[in-house]
């Protein structure tokens, strides 16, 4: 009796399952048909590579050597390799999440912060925090992006043309995405995406091509850039918040791993992952040449972007300038396209 009680019990939980999962299927389809994250679930593996490539290598590289005249060598050296260890390691963790329920995938931190902590907390936990960093780097994004367009102008015009403010330029760099954010989905921006990823490893590579061409300085200065104790301690943590700042791609993993097809013989995460170590053997290709050869070259006179301390010649100068114009356009339809939209509706759905 008690067996065939237990064998009740185990046939209940399994025909009670599916529906269950079918239920919650069907409550998610017309959701994710509209948001622009999961329209669309047929991205390769190589979408996941480039779209990380764009979403990591912000123009926070071009900072790395000033955030070495910081650190100093050793320093220097031992918080690149470990921030790329960590973030690395970090990121996989992320990958496994995604589908770590069966029949279910977390396509959204919400929607992972709502398993750990429950529907309400999850929420309140994630959703201000996310907003905080999107909204953040999209700023600075629309900043860089608008700095660049004036310095391409400036390095063309050599004085000859009428000064425009940066205001302007922040707003021309800004109406591009009044067209671009029309674009229904992350796939459908992926074009734009790899082109911001070719963009990225091409100015890094002006950076630390032209600071080899240049040679080292005649009177070079390891010597930290600060000189008194506290200036030391807040350069220190200045330049450990600049590294961090370069590796800050973790908050789209999860929505470029919901554009990859899976089935359970083929889980998402083998191509995702397959992605991810390509897109971090390019940003090791970017970051560490610059960060190393920039603070080479010029040591603690190095500007806070290494493009401004350079000024090779000016067709040089305008095209990696125009080069982090394109990548930031990239950056931010990626960031945008992923988050804001998604979070804005997770507010409006449980009323927070």
């Amino acid at each position: 009796g008690k067996a065939g009680r237990q064998n009740m019990g185990t046939q209940a939980a399994e025909n009670f399952e599916p529906p269950a999962k079918d239920v919650r299927t069907d409550e998610q389809k017309k959701i994710d048909d509209w948001l622009p994250i999961t329209s669309s679930r047929n991205a390769k593996w190589w979408y996941s590579a480039f779209h990380n490539v764009t979403a990591m290598v912000g123009a926070g590289v071009l900072s790395l050597p000033y955030a070495m005249s910081e650190l100093g060598w050793g320093p220097g050296i031992a918080v690149l390799i470990i921030s790329w260890v960590i973030t690395l390691y970090t990121l996989w963790q992320m990958v496994e999440m995604h589908e770590m329920v069966p029949g279910k995938r977390f396509d959204r931190y919400h929607e992972l912060g709502q398993h750990a902590f429950g529907d309400k907390l999850g929420l309140w936990i994630v959703v201000p925090q996310q907003l905080i960093v999107e909204v953040g780097v999209n700023i600075v994004y629309m900043v860089t992006g608008g700095r660049s367009l004036k310095k391409f102008h400036d390095v063309i015009c050599d004085g000859k043309c009428k000064d425009i403010k940066l205001t302007f330029f922040i707003m021309i760099f800004a109406s591009v995405h009044f067209v671009l954010s029309q674009l229904p989905n992350l796939n459908s921006i992926s074009g734009v995406s790899l082109a911001a990823a070719v963009m990225s490893l091409s100015y890094s590579t002006i950076a630390w091509g032209a600071s080899v061409d240049k040679g080292k300085m005649v009177d070079v200065d390891y010597n930290l850039r600060a000189t008194t104790t506290p200036g030391k301690v807040f350069g220190f943590f200045g330049a450990l918040g600049e590294v961090a700042f370069a590796y800050a791609g973790h908050n789209v993993v999860l929505e470029i791993q919901a554009t990859i097809p899976s089935t359970p013989e083929k889980p998402s995460k083998k191509p995702m992952w397959k992605g991810v170590v390509v897109a971090y053997i390019v940003v090791a290709l970017c970051y560490f040449p610059v960060a190393l050869i920039g603070y080479w070259a010029f040591g603690n006179s190095v500007d806070d972007n290494i493009l401004i301390t350079l000024n090779k010649p000016t067709w040089l100068i305008a095209t990696a300038n125009m080069m982090v114009v394109i990548h930031v356009i990239g950056s931010y339809q990626v960031h945008t396209h992923t988050h804001i939209p998604t979070n804005l509706f997770a507010i409006h759905i449980y009323k927070l």
